[in-house]
């Protein structure tokens, strides 16, 4: 294998290579002050190929089946012998490779602080691990069984992509793995309690990873960044402060202050205040600026942290209410305008994939998020705010045909609704659609199917404006769904309603695992109702 650089959700490079018996991961910026990473660490992978003998078939080949036993019932009850031959890791294979971190290289604690928990620091380095593995060409499918022996290639049982867990090297700390499956990083199909009194029994050493699972797991439960020791030298008084009383407050966000010290608020009604102010709370969460004075030297986005912790929320408690006489759950708020709540490297086009509220302002949002390598021609699209991109894609024939004439209260109609939020699309922070992201029980979706909308089932409109980026339905749609399903692990299923002559997005949707429920009667269209089920999805398009 060759050197490969892994770029993660919130914009950090690694430059993973092959080293002996297995792989290296480096950080790209280790000498970063900001918000760093370990500076490394190295893994043991290898593949575990297995050699399996049915037993009847080998040894007894000279013995003829009996003639009034059908050939797949005399397999079943056969017991396979399993020869095992370690060999180096070259591409995953199905089920036979192993995992485990066998060292760590950490930076200097004159520079970063140590983690306050050296588990979630270890489980972040395993995240990043399986999030570069789960990127590598998918294996095989199909698995051979004694029953399946004789069935052709494409008929075969399928299986699920997975990678063994060892308790060995790093991973051998005390009562670390039991931690890590707590945490939901990894897994056992022993979930008995066990009579061992300590993790070294046989009901550790089987944990394992699918790619099912690892796409399921949010990735802000993980991601973080070491908190850097203060530089002496750096200025960190304010100007009304007496000499030698410097603020003790680290690089990142002493410059994010700096930032929104000099960016204009904007009020719940869209308007700019005159006002400046700092950033009094955390990002995410913080109201996002309408301008900035410079570009900060990182990315800022849903796994930024000037706290320096992971950014996880976990969904709110369950309290039902009524709305237009449906009772469901209470919904928690969406993110704020103009904020991004998703983001991911897409390796196949070298750019980074980011949903964000839709703004009212007639100001463009920045983007603060990562660039990927091979960032889209339209830069002229950034410095466009909202309502003007939208009124542009209405006035396409394709989108119009679709989604009706322009409205002038359109998108604040949209931000007020109460079980739905508008969506723009990003590749580099460049504009390429218009999406809505609703809970179905409370929507008119949900009025026509009844009892068919579970409680947290989430629903997706659709408005691709820009022709540059079409072509890419599988990335954006498969990105759509990761967020509902990671953002309440609760949503069992993520629906759409499109009209019965849409061929080309049915033909989308077919391809993306959607099946066709019924069709469902709106006063506006006759539609199809499609839904996506979560134990169905193995993950995002890469």
């Amino acid at each position: 294998m060759t050197p490969q650089i892994l770029h993660l959700p919130d914009g950090k490079k690694f430059t993973v290579t092959p080293v002996f018996g297995g792989m290296g991961f480096r950080s790209h910026d280790h000498n970063n002050l900001l918000h760093p990473y370990p500076i490394g660490w190295m893994t043991v992978l290898h593949t575990e190929e297995d050699k399996v003998e049915f037993e009847g078939h080998n040894n007894d080949a000279h013995k003829q089946p009996a003639k009034d036993v059908p050939p797949t019932d005399q397999d079943e009850n056969v017991h396979p012998r399993t020869k095992r031959r370690t060999k180096p890791f070259t591409t995953p294979t199905l089920q036979n490779d192993t995992l485990f971190i066998s060292s760590i290289s950490l930076p200097s604690n004159a520079e970063f602080k140590p983690a306050v928990s050296p588990t979630r620091e270890i489980a972040m380095m395993l995240w990043i691990t399986l999030y570069w593995y789960f990127h590598q060409p998918p294996p095989q499918n199909e698995v051979q069984t004694a029953a399946s022996k004789g069935t052709p290639a494409g008929a075969k049982p399928i299986g699920e992509w997975k990678i063994r867990i060892r308790r060995d090297g790093v991973l051998r700390g005390r009562n670390l793995i039991p931690k890590l499956e707590r945490m939901g990083l990894i897994a056992s199909e022993d979930t008995a309690v066990g009579t061992s009194v300590d993790d070294s029994g046989e009901g550790w050493t089987n944990m394992f990873v699918t790619k099912r699972m690892f796409w399921q797991i949010p990735g802000h439960l993980f991601l973080f960044t070491l908190h850097p020791v203060r530089n002496p030298s750096a200025p960190g008084s304010p100007a009304s402060s007496r000499p030698g009383s410097p603020i003790k407050e680290d690089c990142g966000r002493l410059e994010l202050r700096q930032i929104y010290s000099h960016t204009p608020n904007l009020t719940p009604s869209g308007t700019l205040t005159p006002s400046g102010g700092q950033l009094a709370a955390d990002v995410p969460g913080a109201p996002m600026p309408t301008s900035v004075v410079a570009a900060p030297n990182f990315p800022i986005g849903p796994y930024f942290s000037s706290s320096h912790l992971p950014t996880y929320y976990p969904p709110p408690p369950l309290q039902y209410i009524y709305t237009n006489g449906v009772r469901h759950p209470l919904r928690p708020k969406p993110p704020r305008m103009g904020e991004v709540f998703y983001t991911r490297f897409i390796e196949s086009m070298q750019q980074y994939l980011s949903f964000r509220v839709a703004s009212c302002s007639n100001s463009p949002v920045p983007y603060l998020g990562p660039q990927g390598p091979n960032p889209p021609e339209q830069s002229q699209l950034s410095s466009v705010c909202d309502r003007d991109l939208l009124q542009s894609w209405f006035e396409n024939p394709r989108v119009k045909e679709f989604w009706g004439d322009y409205t002038s209260d359109f998108l604040e109609t949209a931000l007020c609704s109460k079980h739905s939020f508008p969506v723009i699309g990003l590749w580099d922070g460049i504009p390429f659609g218009y999406f809505e992201l609703y809970w179905v029980k409370e929507d008119i979706l949900g009025r026509h199917v009844g009892s068919e909308a579970e409680d947290w089932d989430r629903g997706v409109h659709i408005m691709i404006g820009e022709e540059w980026s079409r072509g890419r339905v599988a990335l954006w749609l498969s990105s759509l769904v990761h967020y509902c399903f990671t953002g309440d692990l609760r949503t069992m299923n993520v629906c759409l309603e499109p009209r019965v002559d849409n061929k080309r997005v049915l033909r989308h949707l077919d391809a993306a695992g959607f099946s066709k429920e019924k069709q469902v009667s709106f006063p506006h269209k006759q539609a199809w109702f499609v839904k996506l089920r979560r134990e169905f999805w193995e993950g995002p398009a890469l």
